[in-house]
């Protein structure tokens, strides 16, 4: 019996297939190694059949594998699977549900990444995470200190400096032993300042050979850091009909909750991407502060909005209509035209 559509729930080390004929009925009920399922799926299934997955840990790999095969294959955010899950939670349920999910003619579903676009994406979240512990580095130190009397100054740079005098000064009350910890700690706080510099470099290369992150560098809020994730995050924008369409996956319009015809609008859904969100709105936020001493269409706009409504509500418009220019200079190659932007 022709397979006509195969729900894959995703694990470790075990897959749980769903196989569904033209009739809808269910054909293939496996459970598979990490190891063999990859192999099963390519006998028994042949070429051009759509296969479904969440959007999960390991989904864009296997996604790329499938579509070297020949397989059509739909990413489905687990949100939407969700309530395709019959009675109680397990493998096999998942996989059906799945299944069902990806044959919805109005379900949405999430593009596959190219290698280039994970790169990108892997620069970023290492960035990421080193900005994250390099606080928490400082933190500890001041922490530390304090038990000793020495009060740390609040920027990382400041503590930077203060750290070889007190290690310096003999009169300070500090042990030999916690001198040495304080070395260390010291070490580990410079080692960050100087691994952050290997995906800053990477970044600026990549921006600086990518057409589309070059491109996109011509918005006004829009740097090399923006412009990669944009990349990394959307790749060619076909998954999106318009503008519109990609910014509300990236959660920059608002949430609803309308009923019985009275609309009902509140603040953004916070759905989509919160990395890229992370950087358009405090990248919105630095335009509406320079938006003074311009006399372009797009300040005036954004300053009379941050005038009449909260400064926070102009920073998420402003990059809700970046992001909506951004579409077609992604989709179509334009570059940008201050110009023909509606205020």
């Amino acid at each position: 019996m022709k397979l006509i559509r195969v729900g894959v729930d995703l694990a470790k080390n075990v897959f749980e297939v769903h196989g569904v004929d033209r009739t809808e009925k269910p054909v293939w009920r496996k459970k598979l190694s990490r190891i063999d399922w990859l192999e099963a799926v390519l006998e028994r299934i042949e070429p051009g059949c759509d296969i479904g997955m969440e959007a999960c840990g390991g989904a864009q790999h296997w996604a790329r594998q499938l579509q070297a095969h020949g397989y059509t294959v739909k990413l489905v955010a687990p949100q939407f699977v969700k309530p395709y899950v019959k009675s109680n939670k397990n493998d096999a349920n998942d996989a059906e549900a799945i299944s069902e999910a990806m044959g919805r003619p109005s379900m949405h579903f999430i593009a596959v990444k190219t290698v280039e676009q994970q790169d990108i994406q892997a620069v970023h979240r290492i960035r990421a995470e080193l900005i994250r512990q390099r606080p928490a580095k400082g933190n500890q130190v001041r922490g530390l200190c304090l038990e000793y009397g020495l009060a740390a100054p609040r920027e990382l740079m400041q503590l930077r400096a203060a750290i070889p005098y007190w290690l310096e000064d003999q009169a300070n009350g500090l042990s030999s032993r916690f001198r040495r910890l304080l070395t260390g700690l010291w070490e580990d706080l410079l080692g960050f300042d100087k691994r952050l510099k290997e995906p800053d470099a990477e970044i600026a290369l990549i921006a600086e050979t990518d057409p589309v992150a070059s491109r996109l560098q011509q918005l006004r809020e829009v740097g090399p850091i923006i412009a990669t994730a944009m990349v990394a995050t959307v790749g060619s924008a076909t998954q999106f009909a318009n503008g519109r369409q990609m910014a509300a996956a990236l959660a920059l319009t608002p949430r609803q909750n309308s009923s019985g015809g009275k609309e009902r609008l509140l603040g953004i859904s916070k759905r989509g991407d919160a990395y890229l969100r992370m950087l358009l709105i405090p990248g919105a936020r630095s335009i509406i502060r320079t938006a003074g001493s311009k006399t372009d269409r797009l300040s005036q706009w954004v300053l009379r909005l941050a005038n009449t409504r909260r400064t926070v509500v102009a920073a998420v418009a402003l990059a809700n209509k970046t992001t909506r220019i951004a579409w077609p200079m992604i989709m179509k190659g334009s570059d940008y035209q201050p110009g023909r932007v509606t205020a």
